[in-house]
C-alpha cells in the first residue's frame, strides 16, 4: 500500500525513534560527519521509500539488511535509487555487530569511488539550504 507524504515523513520520524541496535551502532560511526568527513542522514525519505542512511554529497544510500528484507523488494528499491542517480550499499546487520570496523571501511572506500554529486555543477542549488544567518 502506498504511503502519503504525510505518512511517509511520520514513519521515518518513527523509524528515527526507534532504530535497530545495528542503526545505533552504525550510527555512531556515521554521525557528526565522523566518517571521513562526510556529511550522512539516517532515514531519509525518499517517495515511496525511505533509505536507512544517506550521503548527499555522493549520493550513496546505505542499507542495512537483517532477517526481513526480501531480495526481490531490495533489487526493486536499488533500480529505484539508481534510477534517481543514486548508489545502493547494501550491508547486513549481522556485519555492523561484529564487525563494525570493516563496515565502516566498506562504506568509506565507496564513497571515495563516488563522484561529488555538485561538482562541475555550480547552477543547481544545494538541496538543503541552510536558513538564512545560520551558523553566522
Amino acid at each position: 500500500m502506498a504511503r502519503s507524504e504525510r505518512e511517509l515523513s511520520d514513519f521515518a520520524r518513527a523509524l528515527r525513534r526507534h532504530p535497530t541496535e545495528p542503526e545505533i551502532r552504525l550510527w555512531r560511526h556515521l554521525s557528526n560527519s565522523q566518517l571521513g568527513g562526510y556529511k550522512f542522514r539516517r532515514q531519509a525519505k525518499f517517495s515511496p521509500y525511505i533509505a536507512d542512511f544517506f550521503c548527499p554529497a555522493k549520493g550513496l544510500v546505505v542499507e542495512l539488511d537483517g532477517d526481513t528484507h526480501v531480495v526481490d523488494e531490495d533489487e526493486t528499491r536499488d533500480l529505484y535509487f539508481l534510477r534517481e542517480g543514486f548508489t545502493t550499499l547494501r550491508l547486513s546487520n549481522t556485519d555492523v555487530m561484529q564487525n563494525i570496523e570493516g563496515v565502516c571501511r566498506t562504506i568509506l572506500a565507496k564513497l571515495e569511488t563516488l563522484p561529488d554529486r555538485w561538482a562541475g555543477r555550480p547552477s543547481l542549488p544545494h538541496p538543503n539550504p541552510s536558513p538564512e544567518g545560520e551558523g553566522l
